[in-house]
This record gives structure tokens, sequence and C-alpha cells, in this order.
């Protein structure tokens, strides 16, 4: 077989400031990299296959050859870190593999079922009005993200996780740098660090306390760590990945949904009209945005046929669930937003065992959100007609830095 020269493989992903934000790749990004398995050159100068067609994204992502440790040698990074750049890893079960990854994870489980999050509906709905208040005060014009994506979401993963909110500016500039593939690696190792730092001090005064409270870590605390089953720098993980994952991906669909639903004024308006077709609406908007943009990146542990392709042991995969999520063998007219498609097989969310624990919150949140704003500003409308928005080009976790609206 002919191997193409390092410089002749496409560079994954690809930056490109002038697609409009709505669109993960434009037509010519779909035509280099859409396989259904293509090789692609990286920041690190690594090299990797992507995954774009639906089944196949499924099947890589519950085969047990692959795994999701990023210290691996070989695995595709992607970018540069710092030596010694993974530290103290315990607890981050997004990124181990087997029974360590399983058992975490079963910690956790109970605490995000669907009929968990809906004891809560009621606290994330105080939290909504909270922020369309202060939306309100602060317009017209105001920026949404500022008064509802962001706030949303954070306040009421720190109400769950029993951190104080008070302490959001600190934790969300940490969070943006940790997933901001742009970030100098010193920069990023410092601010894992100090994220650590500042949650163990938080878990070990609960676990001091032996308070009652009823907030997750102090559960955990006192019902796994006092026990033996955890380890206080394994909970000190575990708060990390929830505290960045909890609000991050939430913060940056609100904030999307919203700029697409204002681009249909009707559909806007039906999600006033009609919010039990909400939850369906939100799996379109999952399929449709795919935030996660440059994909899940995985390291064969064997060899695995995947579309066609042998993936032999020690190379790397990316899971690309934005075109999988546009695949027109899974979903019909895949380029158009259709909010009464049947969209609940997308991938946004990831496949397998990793699948995304918090999704049944991400959708409360998402679902409660769109239909407040619509409610309460049902003539809202961007208040830029022309220009760039702000967007977030460089973080696994694409999305808009400021949305200007008006009412």
């Amino acid at each position: 077989m002919t191997v193409a020269p390092l410089t002749d493989l496409p560079l994954w992903p690809p930056t490109n400031l002038d697609r409009d934000p709505l669109v993960p790749l434009d037509a010519g990004e779909r035509r280099r990299f859409a396989g259904p398995v293509t090789r692609v050159r990286l920041p690190t100068d690594a090299t990797a296959w992507l995954v774009t067609r639906h089944a196949d994204v499924k099947q890589m992502l519950r085969h047990p050859g692959f795994s999701a440790d990023l210290t691996r040698p070989g695995f595709p990074l992607l970018r540069r870190l710092a030596p010694g750049a993974f530290g103290d890893r315990r607890g981050g079960f997004i990124r181990m593999d087997g029974a360590e990854h399983a058992r975490l994870r079963r910690m956790l489980t109970a605490e995000f079922m669907i009929r968990n999050v809906r004891r809560i509906e009621p606290l994330i709905r105080q939290t909504v009005d909270r922020a369309l208040d202060e939306l309100h005060a602060a317009g017209p014009p105001a920026d949404l993200v500022t008064h509802v994506a962001l706030p949303v979401p954070s306040m009421v993963i720190c109400h769950l996780l029993g951190v104080p909110y008070a302490d959001h500016e600190f934790f969300q500039e940490r969070s943006r740098t940790l997933i901001d593939r742009d970030a100098p690696p010193e920069r990023v190792q410092r601010h894992v660090r100090e994220l650590r730092d500042y949650l163990h001090r938080l878990v070990e005064a609960k676990v001091a306390a032996g308070e009652r409270a009823d907030d997750l870590l102090s559960r955990l605390a006192r019902d796994r760590v006092e026990t033996g089953e955890l380890a206080v720098d394994e909970l000190v993980g575990m708060a990390v990945l929830l505290l960045i994952a909890g609000h991050e991906t939430t913060a940056n669909m609100i904030g999307l949904s919203t700029l697409l639903l204002l681009r249909h004024p009707a559909r806007y308006a039906a999600l006033r009209d009609d919010a039990g077709h909400a939850e369906g609406l939100v799996d379109e908007l999952l399929r449709y945005l795919s935030i996660v943009r440059t994909g899940l990146p995985r390291l064969a542990t064997e060899d695995v046929e995947i579309g066609g392709r042998l993936i032999r042991a020690g190379e790397g995969a990316i899971a690309v669930l934005s075109l999988a999520n546009r695949d027109r063998t899974a979903f019909d007219r895949p380029d158009e937003f259709d909010p009464y498609r049947a969209a609940q097989q997308h991938v946004a969310f990831g496949f397998g065992v990793h699948q995304c624990i918090g999704q049944p919150l991400a959708r409360a949140e998402l679902r409660i959100a769109l239909v407040e704003l619509a409610r309460r500003f049902p003539r809202l409308r961007p208040a830029v007609t022309a220009g760039r928005l702000p967007t977030r080009d460089s973080s696994v976790v694409y999305g808009l830095d400021a949305l200007p609206v008006t009412w």
C-alpha cells in the first residue's frame, strides 16, 4: 500500500472563520473529510482515521478494541501538551477503560437518571426564571450568552454538586482553558492543577464536616469515601469532570439553539405555543448542531475493521459526530433542520459505554430554557443584522461567545 506523505493529508480539525456558526462543516470540508473512513493529519503531526458514517461511528464507539485512555502511546491528541501534563487523572473516568471506568461511572448513574432529573425540574425552572429576569433588566439589547446560556447550567450544576456559585468566574475560566485547543500547554497544566486544588479543598471540607447536606459531592463523600469505596482524589477528579461537562456543553447548546430558532421565527413561535413538542425539538437541535465538532478520539488496541477499512492496533481514530448526524443513510434530508423529525437516534452525546451520563439533565435544561425564553420574549430577535458573531472555533465544544438580542 502506498502511504501518502504527511503534508498531503488534510489537517483535522479544519479552521474556517467564515463558516456559518450553525454549519459544522461547509460543503468543501465535507468533500474533504467525509469518508466513510479518511486518513488525516493532526495538529501534533500525528495521523488518525476519521470515521464519519452513522453506523460506523456507533460500531467504533461500542467496540472494546478502542481505548479512551489518552495516556496510551499513539493516542490521537488534538493539541500538544506540556511534559507531565497528564498528572493526577484519578477520577476522570471518561478517559478510562474497562472495570475502572465502570466502577466510577456506576457511582453516578442513578444520580442522572431521568426520574431524578424530573425531581429537580422546579430548581431548573427557578434558575431559568432568574436568568430571564436578569436578561430583561439588562436590555434591550442584551447578551443572551452572558445572562442566560452560561449562568443557567452553571448555577444548576453548582447546586447539584454543592459547589459555591460565587466562584463561577474562577472555574469557568479554567474550564474554558481545558477545552481550548489553542491554549498554551503550560496554562492548561496550571489551570488543571488550580481547578483540582480548589475542588480538593471543597471535597476535604465536606468529608471533614461529615455533614448531612444533600448535594452530590456530600453524598459521595459520606456514602463512598467514608466507606472506603472511593478515594478523595478520585472524588476530586469526578467533581472536575462533572463541573466542566455540566455547564460547557449545555451553555453552548442554549446559545446556538437560540440563534437557530431566531432565524426561523415560526419555529420559535411554535415552541412557545406547543411546549409539549419541545422534547422532540431538543433532539433535533442536538443532532443538527452537534457541538462536539472535533469528534471523539480513540486509540485502537487491536486490529478492527470499520467501514471497510482496517484500523490497526496502535493507530488513532476519531468518531466525527457532526458528520454521523448528517449521514443520509440514517436521516432523511439530514442537512435540513426539521423540528418535527424523530431524531432520537443521533449520536450527539456519543455512544457505547462512554455515552454522556448527564444527557437527561442537559435535555431538561435545554428544553426548559428554550420554552421559557419563547414565552417570556416572544418578540426576541438578534440585535446584530450583519457581521460575524464571536464563536469558539478553537474549543472542543463549539459555541458562541456572545449573542446580542433585542425584543
